[in-house]
């Protein structure tokens, strides 16, 4: 993977996570308050499962 690869994808990622907050700034929020009280194993478990699936994805297009 070359450096423009790179970016464009860190650049994609940037324009993705913020659509929610711009298109809906309530509900974000409200997502976001609600997993502020969860617990650190919970942040985790989602974690992982977003790193599997991403890395997941990036298998199958490769």
């Amino acid at each position: 993977m070359d450096g423009d690869t790179f970016w464009a994808a860190v650049a994609l990622m940037l324009v993705l996570e913020g659509i929610f907050p711009f298109l809906a700034p309530g509900g974000w929020r409200a997502t976001f308050q609600r997993l502020l009280q969860l617990r650190d194993g919970q942040l985790r478990f989602f974690g992982l499962t977003s790193i599997l699936l991403g890395l997941g994805l990036l298998w199958l297009v490769s």
